[in-house]
């Protein structure tokens, strides 16, 4: 038997906490460990524990998500940590990931995006909100066309789809990662299972040779295999 990945949630909102932490139990590979309301108890409870992933909310009293965070990955470089938050705003997620977390997601989030991001970051991997992703993909194109974005070639207007690397049907989910479609959504829109869907999106991962479904959606939009809609 595998070990469960470890996992402390460190939230204020007793009610929100309640049902983060009640989607976790029901996962079989995941134990949380330890719980607190607060960014000033972060440490300690860390060290304690010796957590896989630590879910942190980024507004809280006292010591907020962001310095919680930077004093973490200070202690413990390899902390791996995963921001919750209402903002979608491209500045809430750069302060987060330029302090060292690996995970950012929206509170609107669902179940199933809340347990993949786990599970990716505790392997290693980063983890962004599809909805994060399409925004910051969007900056990234709109960079581009100014002229600002200077460390890869020029974007490619004209849209190609890689059919030489993946099928139609993994560059019709390519697309929609793109589009900020979460596995559910995909799902319902081609009608098919998550479970395909997240097939598809491994299979997209290992063909593309990258770690995560925001690698691939920024390689993609840098060889113009998908649209920014």
């Amino acid at each position: 038997m595998t070990d469960k990945i470890k996992i402390v949630l460190i939230d204020d909102h007793q009610l929100f906490r309640e049902g983060v932490k009640r989607i976790l139990d029901f996962e079989p590979a995941f134990e949380v460990v330890a719980e607190a309301e607060d960014g000033s108890q972060a440490l300690m409870v860390v060290q304690e524990n010796d957590p896989d992933v630590i879910i942190m909310d980024i507004n809280m009293p006292n010591v907020n998500g962001v310095e919680a965070t930077k004093q973490l990955v200070e202690a413990n470089p390899d902390a791996k940590v995963i921001i919750l938050s209402i903002h979608d705003d491209e500045n809430y997620v750069t302060r987060a990931l330029k302090t060292g977390a690996q995970g950012y997601l929206l509170k609107e989030m669902d179940a199933d995006t809340l347990i993949d991001a786990v599970k990716v970051v505790a392997d290693g991997g980063s983890y962004l909100h599809p909805k994060i992703t399409h925004n910051l993909v969007k900056e990234f194109r709109r960079l581009a066309s100014q002229g600002q974005v200077t460390n890869v070639h020029q974007v490619p207007t004209e849209i190609r789809r890689p059919l030489h690397i993946l099928t139609r049907r993994e560059c019709e989910v390519l697309q929609m990662l793109a589009d900020g479609k979460s596995n559910r959504g995909i799902g319902e829109a081609l009608f098919i299972s998550e479970k395909t869907v997240k097939n598809h999106v491994s299979n997209i991962l290992q063909k593309m040779n990258v770690n995560d479904r925001t690698q691939a959606v920024v390689v993609a939009i840098k060889n113009g295999w998908v649209e920014v809609r």
